[in-house]
């Protein structure tokens, strides 16, 4: 899989400094994914969620370090590409405001 943008993910570690190393573990493992589906994804993240936004698309949010933070995605299994969409704490992402936004 390619990510568009990890760029981003360097924004978040260096805002989220203990988000660091799982964000370059994650960065890694999607690296070398090809995924098809979702429970493809949940074979090497357990706890990937599909979560439907107002946009009428759908986002997969991962957990990042136990729950304290969770990283948003867009997922384009035909093209193999993971698009970036938000890092949020647990307590941002719980507002759900988010969800309006994408």
């Amino acid at each position: 899989m390619r990510i568009i943008s990890e760029g981003r993910i360097r924004e978040y570690f260096a805002q989220y400094p203990d988000a660091k190393s799982a964000l370059l573990a994650f960065v890694k493992i999607v690296r070398k994914a090809a995924w098809r589906d979702l429970q493809e994804v949940r074979r090497t993240f357990p706890h990937a969620d599909a979560v439907k936004v107002s946009s009428e698309s759908i986002a997969t949010v991962f957990n990042v370090r136990g729950n304290r933070y969770r990283l948003i995605v867009a997922i384009h299994y035909n093209r193999q590409l993971v698009y970036v969409l938000r890092f949020l704490t647990h307590a941002e992402y719980n507002k759900n405001a988010w969800k309006e936004e994408l």
